[in-house]
């Protein structure tokens, strides 16, 4: 026989999935649903839980638990994709802002970052889907290899840019993803509502003739996508 946990489990994914339980709402306190359940909420407790792990709910500090958008979009971890390129392949209805383009960025940390004392552009683009903002993406360029382009090229695709107009061919990255807090810069540029984690990708983006060219760190809201990757054993 099923415990009786995995059996509320069930019954609260059952409304989740035919939304009378729908997305952004909370759930009822763990004494409410105890109530309803007839149950102790230790029994509740092991139900939230396993509700969390398998992505349906969150919990947030002081509120409770929010029920979460499983419709999430994949984005490629392994693989070297614009945003525009992702936008197109997934269908979205998406557009970036272009918020800072700075020439002639001298900031120590990212050119040890970057392994070069060469100067370094800098662009801040807000990437919104469905209306919303849910990326912002902060991306540095050693200038010598990679001229700035103007804004509204920044604001379609760099990497069109560096392909097409400057024929360079891009070859690979070292890959980095984190769960942070979010920053102040986080919480004005990107549409947080009651998300207390950022997912951070940071990157070195390389040139096929190995030279680094980029260093981009990619903050995502982190209900709206997941993180898929492929992997192979090796023998």
């Amino acid at each position: 026989m099923q415990k009786k946990y995995i059996r509320i489990y069930h019954d609260l994914v059952e409304q989740m999935n035919h939304q009378q339980l729908p997305t952004n709402t909370l759930l009822p306190s763990e004494n409410e649903l105890a109530e309803t359940y007839q149950t102790s909420r230790e029994t509740i407790r092991k139900a939230l839980h396993l509700l969390a792990q398998h992505g349906y709910i969150q919990k947030v500090r002081g509120k409770g638990s929010v029920v979460i958008d499983r419709n999430r979009l994949d984005f490629p971890v392994s693989g070297i994709v614009s945003f525009k390129e992702l936008a197109k392949k997934l269908n979205l209805a998406a557009n970036t802002t272009v918020i800072q383009l700075e020439k002639g960025h001298h900031a120590p940390s990212i050119q040890q970052t970057m392994h070069t004392k060469e100067p370094i552009w800098k662009v801040v683009r807000v990437r919104n889907i469905d209306e919303e903002n849910v990326i912002l993406d902060k991306d540095y360029f050693i200038e010598s290899i990679i001229p700035m382009p103007s804004r509204a090229t920044c604001a379609q695709s760099i990497y069109e840019y560096i392909e097409h107009g400057l024929g360079l061919s891009i070859s690979f990255a070292q890959k980095e993803i984190t769960v942070e807090e979010p920053t102040e810069e986080d919480k004005k540029w990107l549409d947080m509502k009651h998300h207390t984690n950022i997912v951070v990708i940071k990157s070195l983006v390389y040139l096929d003739d190995a030279r680094l060219f980029q260093y981009t760190e990619s903050r995502h809201r982190p209900d709206k996508f997941k993180f898929v990757d492929f992997a192979r054993r090796l023998h």
